[in-house]
Formats: C-alpha cells, sequence, structure tokens
C-alpha cells in the first residue's frame, strides 16, 4: 500500500475553522426561530386573554340594569386575575343603548427585536332587556 506524501494534506484537514464558522452562523438563527416560536405564543396567549377580557366586560355589561361601568370593572377584575398578560392594557366600552360594544387592547412581552405586541380584540352583543 502506497504511504501519503508528508507534505500533502488531507482533505479533512484542510477545512480547520469551518464548524466553527458554520456554528456561529447557525446558532444565531436557531435562536432567532426559537425565540419567534415562543413570541407567536405569548401573541396568541395575549389574543386570547383580551378577547376573554372583552366577553367579561360584555356579559358583565350587557345584563339587565347593569350599573355604568360594569364592564369596564369586570374587565379590569379578569385582567388582574390573569397576572399581567397584558402591559397598558385599554378597556373601551361603548353603548348605545341596544347594543354593548367592548374593545381590550394591550401589549405583550416582546422577545423578538423589532416586533410589535400589540393585540386588540373586541366583542359586541345586544343589551338585554325586559319586555312583558
Amino acid at each position: 500500500m502506497p504511504r501519503p506524501h508528508p507534505n500533502r494534506v488531507r482533505w479533512w484537514a484542510a477545512d480547520r475553522g469551518a464548524t466553527a464558522l458554520d456554528f456561529s452562523m447557525t446558532v444565531p438563527l436557531a435562536f432567532l426561530l426559537l425565540f419567534g416560536l415562543i413570541q407567536g405564543g405569548l401573541f396568541f396567549h395575549g389574543r386570547s386573554v383580551a378577547h376573554h377580557a372583552a366577553q367579561q366586560a360584555v356579559d358583565a355589561q350587557r345584563a339587565y340594569d347593569a350599573a355604568p361601568g360594569a364592564g369596564a370593572v369586570a374587565a379590569r377584575d379578569y385582567l388582574a386575575r390573569m397576572g399581567g398578560s397584558l402591559t397598558d392594557p385599554g378597556i373601551h366600552v361603548d353603548q348605545d343603548g341596544n347594543r354593548v360594544r367592548v374593545r381590550v387592547e394591550g401589549t405583550v412581552l416582546n422577545l423578538v427585536p423589532g416586533w410589535s405586541g400589540h393585540v386588540s380584540q373586541s366583542v359586541a352583543a345586544p343589551v338585554e332587556r325586559f319586555r312583558p
């Protein structure tokens, strides 16, 4: 069997440093993908919390003889029970006598730079009335 020439470099030894270079390019992409998936979960959770808060507000405000502001109080109570899933929440209740419309807005935790975590959900329902 012939012996290789001593000055000849084997093909696997010629790639010195290539693994570190590959690793340095793929790890940031893997972290971006991981944090993007987590960010998506946080976004959909925040959207669900906003929707449920709006539903709680509509249910409280549309009840027969509901006090003014009952919907906003119910939404704030629900958001407090959810432990701060939304930061800077805004609750907007509109009632025209026949329908109640509630919009809950807020911001979710942001893990991906340059992404806005603003969520907004609306729920509307008719006002309950007693009709003899």
